[in-house]
């Protein structure tokens, strides 16, 4: 079975994460397969809206952190898809929504800042542990983050990397809804086929004017090259090695420039 499942019924495209027992990691193959999947929605005139949901008991642990570790030592992927998954993500004209349960890491929570419409199971909690990995914050989201919850948020949220539950994120602004577990699918889909419903064009061009893409884009570079060099710094490789031997990282004797 395909790590990513791609479903078109009624003008929704859905894109199921699935791959459970490694709880939803993101690889470079599921970047690609999401990034095919947005291309597809603004190439194709019967698809209205585009939900993201996953099997299993979280959305998502975030990137794949043994793709992490090879990259941190130079022998990462020749095509890093997750940058095209981001792009297409920011430039996305039509609705784009999210059913998050569980644990959302990383880019699992950074990608929800992108979506018109999240909905959280009771139990979901946001996560971006950053900075606990050596690493900065991408998609976009020190853009983001702090425009949409304010800085001292946003840094609390980077900085500690400390969950924030559904309660709070959804007070917060980062989520539309609350529902219970066993009926997220359902309302999501419902919400879904209200939004298909709508006059196409009137949407696209209302969530064109919600948003300065181009900011957006111009701030996911900047966030790019420093991940990308980040990725490689003895802080990081360091952060890696002391989750593969599953102890805590000291950085203590590491310099910050």
């Amino acid at each position: 079975m395909s790590d990513l499942i791609t479903e078109l019924h009624g003008g929704i495209l859905t894109l199921t994460l699935s791959r459970p027992d490694k709880k939803n990691a993101l690889t470079n193959a599921m970047y690609g397969a999401l990034a095919d999947g947005l291309e597809r929605a603004e190439a194709e005139a019967a698809i209205r809206v585009v939900v993201f949901q996953a099997d299993g008991e979280i959305f998502s642990a975030g990137n794949d952190l043994g793709e992490f570790a090879q990259q941190s030592t130079g022998n990462g992927p020749a095509v890093r898809h997750v940058e095209r998954f981001l792009k297409n993500l920011a430039r996305a004209s039509k609705p784009v929504m999210a059913a998050v349960q569980g644990k959302a890491v990383g880019v699992g929570t950074t990608m929800l800042l992108h979506c018109d419409y999240v909905l959280l199971a009771e139990d979901a909690e946001l996560i971006a542990p950053f900075i606990n990995l050596a690493l900065v914050p991408e998609a976009g989201s020190s853009l983001l983050m702090p425009l949409r919850i304010g800085h001292v948020r946003a840094f609390e949220m980077f900085a500690l990397g400390e969950p924030v539950v559904a309660r709070d994120a959804h007070a917060w602004g980062l989520a539309n809804r609350i529902v219970a577990r066993d009926e997220l699918r359902a309302e999501t889909r419902r919400i879904a086929e209200l939004l298909a419903d709508k006059p196409a064009g009137a949407l696209a061009l209302a969530k064109g004017l919600l948003r300065n893409t181009d900011q957006v884009l111009e701030q996911m570079e900047r966030e790019s090259g420093i991940f990308s060099a980040q990725l490689r710094s003895a802080e990081a490789k360091e952060a890696f090695q002391a989750f593969a031997e599953k102890r805590k990282p000291d950085f203590s004797k590491l310099s910050a420039g």
